[in-house]
């Protein structure tokens, strides 16, 4: 794996601080970006699809799940559930798609059976195509990937379902500073170019699988895990990094930007921590696990961005679902889950709806707190007239107006977030007082941010 960052060296106090989160919590994925989980198989104790996925529907906050596949069974499970899916097509099948025949037979096989009551937004053909090394295979990836959506398009479905291929941080020839971000030589202009030309016709986004897991050593494990560290500084741009996702994603979006593609949107396919690994793994323990996941969530859907690439979200997908007891490797390869087998947590990171937290997660005593935030699609202008509301039952709304500690952002979901919370406080913390016309949804994750403070 290329490099990704140097030690956090000393800074002034000022600028030792953690990233500032800019809106609510993890029950809010602001600008369109989402939470969503890799759904994977490989165990022999796992619960059968369908309550698989109507335990994320009904349980979870999770808006979005990656498959590993396309079994049938397991997106029939997925009917009706709102739920965007995305499916994959393994590495062996990618040559036999650059004929246009086999990859129309495979949209009418694969997809077509299920799209009227399954939401199937995205297809990912191959993992980790470039990274592993077979000059035939990623040859063979553009033109498999532009025969599919040649499909699509003659079945009317090219506008509803996209077609991308998630990478490792493997296509980076260089990525320390991030500022010198670029490809692999040769392949930056014969495949990535072309690639990216496909995604931006299509409108489909450019998806990378970053594990700071993976790039972390004790001594900047509090850098790779969000937590309160001395951060990291790009010289060539004297940005600041307090975290090191957002340093491989800026690595990856400047060698997009070295081929003129700034403006194609990047989705985290993969990333996670392990609850638990081999003695020589750093950091694979229960808390590590808990820090990376929850402040990854807040992280992406606080519509902070990067140093890079400020005030943008990002669709995350968390690895993985379930501890998985059947994959090969170290430890922490089968303990990668958010969930046992039995679908209890293995921590808390507040992606479980309040009832069915109340019900599977013993609360510690600073859990027991709530917040109210509006709900991930809030329509704004329902939420503006929430904000006139609240303000005109006598709550000091003074903290978000010009000047106020909570103006930043000014969005109406950051503005309605604090005067819902403090509605909600105010009036007795019943449930019925965060409904606000089924916009609002209580939260257990504190979406304080700077000196922007959350009563609870």
């Amino acid at each position: 794996m290329p490099a990704i960052g140097r030690t956090p060296t000393a800074m002034p106090a000022a600028i030792r601080t953690l990233w500032i989160l800019s809106t609510v919590s993890i029950l809010e994925a602001v600008g369109g970006s989402g939470i969503g989980v890799n759904y994977g198989k490989l165990g022999n104790n796992l619960p059968p699809p369908a309550q698989v996925a109507q335990f994320l529907a009904r349980n979870t906050v999770i808006d979005r799940v990656k498959l590993f596949d396309t079994d049938p069974a397991t997106l029939q499970a997925f009917d009706n559930t709102d739920l965007a899916i995305d499916v994959t097509i393994s590495n062996d099948l990618i040559p036999n798609l650059t004929n246009l025949s086999f990859a129309k037979y495979w949209i009418q096989a694969n997809i077509l059976p299920y799209i009227a009551a399954t939401n199937i937004t995205r297809i990912l053909v191959g993992n980790e195509v470039v990274s592993a090394a077979d000059k035939s295979l990623i040859a063979s990836l553009v033109p498999a990937m532009q025969n599919l959506h040649t499909a699509l398009v003659g079945a009317s479905l090219q506008h509803k379902i996209k077609v991308s291929s998630p990478h490792s941080l493997g296509i980076l020839a260089a990525s320390a500073p991030p500022s010198v971000g670029r490809f692999q030589d040769g392949y930056d202009t014969a495949v990535m170019k072309p690639l990216l030309t496909f995604l931006r016709a299509t409108g489909s986004p450019f998806m990378v699988n970053p594990y700071p897991f993976f790039g972390s050593t004790r001594d900047t494990l509090d850098y790779a895990l969000f937590r309160l560290n001395s951060g990291v500084v790009d010289d060539n741009t004297g940005l600041t990094y307090t975290n090191m996702l957002d340093a491989q994603l800026d690595a990856i979006f400047s060698a997009m930007k070295l081929l003129g593609f700034t403006d194609v949107e990047i989705v985290v396919a993969e990333t996670g921590w392990p609850s638990m690994g081999d003695a020589w793994e750093v950091g694979a323990d229960m808390d590590s696990a808990r820090d990376y996941n929850k402040n990854l969530v807040r992280h992406a859907a606080s519509g902070i961005g990067t140093p890079l690439m400020p005030n943008r979200t990002f669709d995350t997908y968390i690895f993985s679902l379930f501890n998985e007891n059947l994959k090969p490797g170290p430890t922490s390869e089968r303990n990668f889950g958010l969930f046992y087998p039995n679908m209890t947590p293995v921590y808390d990171i507040g992606i479980l709806r309040t009832e069915a937290r109340d019900q599977q997660v013993k609360p510690m005593a600073s859990d027991a707190k709530r917040w109210c935030v509006p709900k991930p699609d809030a329509d704004v202008m329902s939420l503006q007239e929430k904000i006139e509301y609240v303000c005109a039952q006598g709550i000091d709304c003074n903290p978000i107006r010009p000047g106020g500690a909570c103006y930043r952002p000014d969005t109406a979901q950051g503005h309605a977030a604090y005067v819902m919370n403090e509605y909600y406080q105010s009036f007795g913390r019943n449930s019925f007082d965060c409904d606000f016309g089924q916009t609002g949804v209580i939260s257990t994750i504190d979406p304080s941010y700077g000196n922007c403070i959350y009563r609870s």
